[in-house]
């Protein structure tokens, strides 16, 4: 198991990790509107911008992409596992590693909790600092909280 920086060339590979295990797993957590909310939130633009900055990581093993992170300054964002390599280790391991390369510069990290890790997160240390709601389409809302951990 290994992670990686991400080049230009890993954008389909990060785009299908993240679309896809949004559309996968949110639906069980969110209503139509704010699942679409998410998908274009992490949008083509935003992932392509990331991997030029720099932020983006990919997890792979047994030579498979299973998941991604993207880190940028003290805030970890875009923190998906493939669905069927869930439960395996592998969001702890991308989880670790963000948290390791955050506390290097930072004493506090801040992630935006989505309904199905906030309890991961939680049990991380991981405390609700801010709370949001966004109206999506459909009349949906978009509800999260920002977590923090402390040094």
């Amino acid at each position: 198991m290994k992670i990686i920086q991400a080049t230009a060339d890993d954008f389909e590979t990060i785009k299908q990790i993240t679309q896809t295990t949004i559309r996968a797993i949110y639906p069980r957590y969110y209503p139509a509107g704010a699942v679409d909310y998410f998908c274009r939130h992490h949008s083509d633009e935003s992932i392509k911008a990331d991997i030029a900055s720099g932020k983006v990581y990919l997890l792979c093993d047994d030579e498979m992409y299973v998941g991604t992170v993207t880190v940028s300054r003290n805030g970890i964002n875009r923190l998906f596992v493939l669905p069927e390599y869930q439960h395996r280790g592998y969001g702890r391991t991308l989880l670790d590693f963000a948290e390791r390369k955050i506390l290097t510069q930072y004493d506090t990290i801040r992630i935006d909790a989505s309904f199905p890790a906030k309890q991961i997160y939680r049990k991380r240390g991981y405390r609700e600092t801010e709370y949001h709601m966004i109206q999506t389409g459909n009349d949906d809302y978009l509800c999260y909280d920002v977590m923090e951990l402390r040094k």
